[in-house]
């Protein structure tokens, strides 16, 4: 399963984008877990192994996407 997450970054015009390979839900577990107060980072890892560390109190908003799994193979074409 793949999940996009957009990050955004108080003082900042730019957002994070990044697709993680975790489901939608142990992404929302992760954002709370930094967000109350226990960790001063958010640890996230993204679908090519590159490790995020964004710092909590910088976050401004965060957007998680539905969770996806990926596709093998090619579309179906409609015969006419």
């Amino acid at each position: 399963m793949t999940v996009e997450v957009k990050i955004g970054i108080s003082d900042s015009s730019r957002e994070l984008t990044i697709r993680v390979e975790e489901s939608a839900d142990a992404v929302h577990k992760s954002v709370e877990t930094a967000l109350s107060g226990n960790e001063s980072l958010l640890h996230l890892t993204d679908e090519k192994g590159a490790r995020l560390l964004v710092p909590v109190t910088k976050i401004a908003y965060i957007e998680v996407g539905a969770s996806e799994s990926r596709r093998v193979g090619f579309g179906s074409i409609s015969g006419g």
